[in-house]
């Protein structure tokens, strides 16, 4: 079916500036880019009226891996321009998946990636994975990384040991076997275990694998808070010794007491890149973040899983262990506590009906609930929810957001989590940093923040035939009203879609038009998605 998308202001993903014209498509592909007056034949044209047309966003830290296996269309992204998603985030996702230890895993990505019971739960790589997404259908592209969690739970479990030369080295070759599937780079997430118990030749032999395979390291760094410029020069010296390109997922500097700390992470990014190092990050456009609401514990809380740090938690003097090292300021490891505060976290979402009017909640609010200190009250929903709890916290400072979205390194993410009451970024990273950022602020110019959601993102990934606007290129589109797109979604009402998006392809399929484009042709049978996969 050839469409034909007249009228449009073309942003082509580059960032070179809009120009008027139109753009036919041929059934998954765009087959041309028309000057105005141009009229090609087609089976459908649509009068945009002037809206900006774009390539579909690309959000490069997703947390739909799971989700989307029960509802293969994921609204929240779709609605807000999102075609392309990239899984398998933070080091802590759905493969590799060794049989004897898929329960205590499950209860350990709770907290991120909700539950699920529609799936058997036996893909065990992520060739597995990649089958069972296509098997069910995906309504965006969906491409994969290879956790690095994962990976060295296949290797050597969820114990706190430093590996062993043979460990390593069964480590890599898991690696090198889910790069060969088609994982887009290697993920970890120094926060979370068993990822925290790496050191730094750990990390830099996986990394010297993903380098020679042209991939990335998308790393979650050992601290975003107190030490954050020694964790910077920890990553950068091992993009450095493997040669691998780092990007930093989610950057940002937690604490306002930590805030003479911007300039010198932006001296470290110069320094890498005069030095020849490649190095980009993603970014969203909030001063709240959002996880598992065990982060709050200190890393040694969750040695040996989600099954040990449950006992833990019913152990009096663990339990007493753990508040007295969140107390401890300054912390040896990211202490939310102390950057965010116990009124500055708040319950996003929990697994059980009995503890569901503790959502929306801050840990201030939840202790007077329950009558107990807030950090007590914590614990005992982690336990009483095996761990399947989330939160938003409150961590940073406006001018950090803005001075890091207009870096050249970086693009835009949601990390939103698709459960509960979410962070207002599931449903509107990509329009805030449209309406906000780009409009109202002027912190970039539409065609910068189009191409840091689309061409950027596609080339830092090596997506291909992705992100641009160009012949022969798959038609995932978006067209919007630059006048009025915007989030609408905040911290006590997420769940609302952004105004402004007015129609988004996704290989070359509509999956949504609001009215005046509601006359295209929508999709129909099997969602439009493709499951991706790197190739050497």
């Amino acid at each position: 079916m050839r469409i034909f998308l007249d009228n449009a202001l073309l942003i082509d993903g580059t960032g070179a500036a809009p120009r008027p014209g139109g753009l036919l498509l041929d059934g998954q592909h765009i087959a041309a880019l028309t000057a105005p007056g141009q009229r090609p034949e087609a089976d459908h044209t649509a009068d945009l009226g002037g809206l900006a047309l774009c390539p579909g966003f690309i959000d490069t830290h997703s947390h739909t891996d799971l989700a989307i296996l029960d509802a293969p269309m994921p609204w929240p992204k779709l609605r807000q321009g999102v075609t392309t998603e990239i899984f398998g985030q933070d080091g802590i996702a759905m493969a590799p998946l060794p049989a004897e230890h898929v329960g205590p895993w499950r209860r350990n990505l709770a907290g991120l990636e909700g539950v699920s019971d529609s799936i058997a739960w036996d893909h065990r790589d992520t060739a597995g994975y990649l089958r069972l997404l296509e098997e069910r259908g995906v309504g965006v592209n969906v491409c994969a990384l290879a956790p690095h969690g994962n990976v060295r739970m296949e290797a050597m479990g969820l114990g706190p040991e430093t590996a062993s030369p043979a460990q390593l080295e069964r480590m890599c070759a898991v690696l090198e076997r889910e790069l060969e599937a088609g994982a887009f780079g290697l993920s970890t997430g120094l926060i979370y275990p068993p990822c925290t118990y790496a050191d730094r030749r750990e990390l830099t032999a996986l990394c010297a694998v993903a380098a020679r395979f042209g991939r990335p390291l998308v790393i979650h760094q050992r601290s975003e808070a107190d030490a954050v410029l020694e964790s910077m020069a920890e990553v950068l010296a091992v993009g450095r010794d493997s040669g691998v390109h780092v990007h930093f997922s989610h950057f940002k500097i937690c604490g306002r007491n930590n805030a003479d700390k911007f300039p010198k992470m932006l001296e470290l990014l110069n320094r890498a890149r005069e030095e020849g190092l490649r190095v980009t990050f993603d970014q969203y456009p909030y001063v709240a973040g959002s996880t598992m609401l065990s982060a709050i514990l200190p890393p040694w809380a969750h040695a040996g899983g989600t099954d040990a740090l449950l006992g833990r938690l019913r152990d009096p003097e663990a339990r007493r262990r753990m508040l007295d090292d969140i107390a401890t300021v300054p912390s040896a490891w990211d202490n939310f506590v102390d950057f965010a505060s116990v009124d500055g976290i708040f319950v996003t979402n929990v697994q059980t009906p009995a503890n569901a009017e503790a959502i929306g909640k801050s840990l201030v609010e939840l202790g007077a609930m329950r009558g107990v200190a807030p950090l007590e009250a914590a614990l005992d929903l982690i336990l009483e929810e095996a761990n399947g709890v989330s939160m938003v916290d409150f961590y940073g400072l406006e001018e950090h957001v803005e001075g890091f979205l207009a870096r050249p390194e970086m693009n835009v993410c949601t990390d939103g989590l698709m459960h509960g009451k979410p962070h207002p970024r599931t449903y509107g990273a990509f329009a805030r940093v449209l309406g906000k950022y780009s409009r109202e602020r002027g912190i970039l110019s539409l065609e910068e923040a189009v191409r840091k959601m689309t061409g950027q993102p596609a080339r830092t990934f090596a997506l291909p035939r992705r992100g641009l606007l160009r012949e022969g290129y798959f038609a995932d589109l978006v067209a919007f009203d630059p006048a009025t797109v915007r989030d609408t979604g905040d911290y006590t009402d997420p769940c609302r879609h952004p105004t402004g998006i007015e129609l988004v392809m996704v290989n070359g399929a509509v999956a949504h038009a609001g009215p005046r484009l509601d006359a295209l042709p929508h999709w129909s049978g099997r969602p439009a998605g493709h499951v991706l996969r790197a190739t050497r």
